[in-house]
């Protein structure tokens, strides 16, 4: 197995610079335990660059004054981007990963075509720029979720909610209409990834998320990284665990109602028929999920998607119900998912910073920032 490379001096500088605060080049010498010439041999060529600006102050004795460096956040920006048939979300964050500006608009069901659908999503990312007073030419990565299954390369291999696209190297065509990197990877892989890296699922290696809404989907982080599987589908189990799901579009079902909204409001106005299907379906719900528990043993369960939000009518139930199954002496703890609507679009920002290192700072292995989520939309 092939060993990680580890950062260059000059990626070291960068990450402690752009995650720690300012510094001195004593400063940084003493924090990564490298000589004085070493840090001022790499950070030259930084400053000149730009990733870097210098500040230099006098001191109230006799020498030289001080000269302090400090990550230049804003000398660009990165996006994530979430892309279905309803909805089009994109977040776009400064070089440290503070997320700057949000915008949500309507998906792409309306559009006739690939074609149409890829420029209504790349018109957005420009819009969320706009919106924000982001110059564009500041653009140098983008992260790309979507519904379906994706290579480690970015091709969609296959797609049931934008067939149009199954096939094609999306996160190509979007570079090239955008004019910067595109990393693309399948949406509930990224929920799950954002949940790890800035969400509820924070200091655990092993963590089974599941998006329960529209569809029923998996994602995995094992030993802190995403599961991907021989053939790129570990997570796609909706149609296997749920009787209720469309074999065309994955979608679950109601009988009782037209939405899940529908069926949980009319149990709760004391419709039996509505109790006992939502019932039924936590019940096997539990039982798929109590089964995968005992497969993966993760340290922590996220329940992400629209139904997640139903507290006392859902996640209550199929806790009790998921114990019921397991029959544990001790609890895997099952919580609802942080970052909620925003968690793919922040997991496609992480995704950017993690493999377009290189054409986000000019340099590699630098380890994702500690990003800072759009507060005015992430629930607790």
């Amino acid at each position: 197995m092939q060993q990680p490379q580890e950062p260059s001096i000059a990626a070291r500088i960068v990450m402690v610079l752009r995650d720690m605060g300012p510094a001195t080049v004593n400063g940084l010498a003493l924090t990564l335990q490298v000589s004085r010439t070493s840090v001022e041999n790499a950070i030259s060529p930084l400053v000149q660059s730009g990733l870097l600006d210098t500040t230099t102050t006098s001191g109230a004795g006799v020498g030289r004054p001080s000269r302090s460096y400090a990550f230049a956040a804003g000398r660009g920006c990165v996006a994530g981007v979430d892309v279905g048939n309803s909805s089009i979300r994109v977040v776009v964050s400064d070089l440290a990963g503070e997320v700057l500006a949000h915008r949500v608009s309507a998906g792409v069901m309306t559009y006739p075509d690939g074609a149409s659908k890829l420029t209504a999503v790349a018109d957005e990312v420009r819009a969320a720029l706009r919106d924000a007073g982001i110059p564009s030419s500041t653009l140098r990565a983008v992260g790309l979720s979507l519904p379906g299954i994706v290579s480690e390369a970015g091709v969609v291999l296959n797609s049931v909610v934008i067939p149009e696209w199954s096939g094609a190297d999306i996160g190509n065509h979007l570079a090239g209409a955008l004019g910067a990197a595109v990393a693309v990877d399948n949406g509930v892989r990224l929920a799950a990834v954002a949940e790890h890296h800035l969400g509820a699922a924070q200091l655990v290696s092993d963590v089974l998320y599941l998006s329960v809404g529209n569809r029923v989907a998996m994602g995995l982080i094992l030993g802190g990284r995403a599961r991907r599987g021989a053939h790129e589908v570990a997570g796609d189990i909706g149609r296997l665990v749920m009787p209720e799901l469309r074999t065309g579009a994955g979608q679950i079902t109601w009988t009782n109602g037209r939405s899940a909204a529908e069926v949980f409001t009319r149990a709760r106005e004391g419709d039996i028929a509505a109790r006992e299907e939502i019932t039924g379906f936590v019940d096997r719900l539990a039982r798929a999920l109590a089964i995968l528990m005992m497969a993966i043993d993760p340290a922590k369960v996220v329940i992400g998607g629209g139904l997640s939000q139903a507290h006392d009518d859902f996640l209550v139930p199929l806790r009790e119900a998921v114990a019921r199954y397991l029959q544990l002496t001790g609890e895997i703890p099952l919580v609802k998912a942080r970052l909620g609507d925003e968690a793919a679009a922040h997991g496609a920002l992480v995704l950017a910073f993690r493999r377009r290192s290189s054409d986000i700072y000019g340099l590699e292995h630098l380890r994702v920032p500690p990003i800072t989520p759009w507060n005015a939309d992430v629930s607790e």
